[in-house]
């Protein structure tokens, strides 16, 4: 039976559920529950802090897992990202009080506040930087108006909490992060499944199924606007001049290829969510 790590709390967690519920596995019913046994599936789910969850895949102790890939970083014994999962995606950065400091070698000696030590710290010895570690357990901003450090490595999405608290964002990016499947060393038996269905989900948000009908002239002008994932499917209608074509394209900017398949001549146009696929 695989042991799957789940998050029971935070941003990953209810991403994480509805994406496994997707995939055709059985949730919990209740927040409070821990655990959780799909016999249907052959699975069973621990439902654990998102920090811990890289460790506990590490140490061999459960199976897979799905976390962020900036906590799977952090931790010094490092379970194998298989799969990214595209949500909950997030950047790192460093900042520091403006014009305080312009490059990351400038952080040589300076004490730096993180939630993700064991993640920073790595970065920057990378960098050939010897800086002192601050950790804390969020809000890390304050840290420097308060005096416990002279910089932090903190997510940063539109910058304003920085500026807020008199910082400036300076240096490389640290990490792109994102939700990840991780595995233990070794595949278990059911990892390939439950990643073939994970992917199955990937695609199917991304991806829509697009018929419509066209004149049989403009079908070469139409492949072109939108070739669709393989080729497209093109079937006869009972006006010979006529065909009926449908397309697995992606969802962004899917409403521009309906507009310009319009202009070309084309009507009846559907667009269809796929709710499983594998490719």
């Amino acid at each position: 039976m695989l042991r799957i790590a789940v998050p029971n709390k935070g941003s990953l967690a209810e991403t994480a559920a509805e994406m496994l519920a997707e995939a055709g596995y059985i949730g919990r019913r209740d927040s409070k529950t821990l655990h959780v046994i799909d016999t249907q599936n052959d699975v069973e789910f621990f439902f654990l802090r998102p920090r811990d969850i890289a460790t506990y895949v590490a140490s061999g102790a459960l199976d897979v897992g799905i976390t962020g890939r900036d906590l799977l970083r952090d931790v010094p014994q490092q379970a194998r990202e298989v799969q990214a999962l595209g949500f909950a995606h997030s950047t790192f950065r460093f900042a520091a009080p403006a014009g305080k400091y312009s490059s990351i070698e400038d952080l040589a000696g300076a004490r730096v506040a993180s939630a993700y030590p064991g993640l920073v710290d790595v970065f920057l010895r990378e960098h050939g930087v010897e800086a002192t570690l601050v950790p804390l357990d969020g809000a890390v901003e304050s840290a420097v108006q308060l005096g416990v450090a002279d910089a932090i490595a903190d997510v940063v999405e539109t910058g304003t909490t920085l500026r807020q608290a008199g910082l400036e964002i300076f240096g490389p990016v640290i990490i792109e992060s994102e939700a990840v499947l991780i595995s233990r060393p070794g595949d278990a038996e059911g990892t390939d499944k439950l990643l073939r269905r994970l992917r199955g989900v990937i695609v199917a948000r991304r991806y829509a199924l697009l018929d419509y009908d066209l004149p049989v002239e403009f079908v070469e002008k139409a492949v072109a606007i939108a070739p669709g994932r393989e080729s497209p499917t093109i079937s006869p209608l009972q006006d010979q001049n006529w065909v009926a074509v449908r397309i697995m394209t992606p969802r962004k900017g899917i409403n521009k290829v309906m507009d310009d398949l319009y202009e070309l001549g084309a009507r009846a146009l559907i667009v269809t969510a796929i709710d499983a696929a594998r490719l």
